[in-house]
């Protein structure tokens, strides 16, 4: 299946669990030098949008 990120570009999903799995895992991830806190906070939102859109898709599957 075929998504689109926050960036408007499409992301080809092959594992749609693993998708879910590696999405909910990379929103957690900081660095420890605060330096990198402005970066940190848009990969967040990233991530964070994704996972979410792919749990969307999970659950619409799931009731179907």
């Amino acid at each position: 299946m075929q998504i689109t990120d926050l960036n408007g570009c499409p992301i080809e999903v092959t594992n749609l669990k693993e998708a879910i799995k590696i999405a909910g895992q990379y929103k957690k991830y900081r660095h420890e030098d605060k330096n990198f806190s402005e970066f940190d906070k848009r990969q967040k939102t990233y991530w964070t949008h994704m996972y979410e859109k792919l749990r969307a898709i999970k659950k619409q599957l799931d009731d179907n």
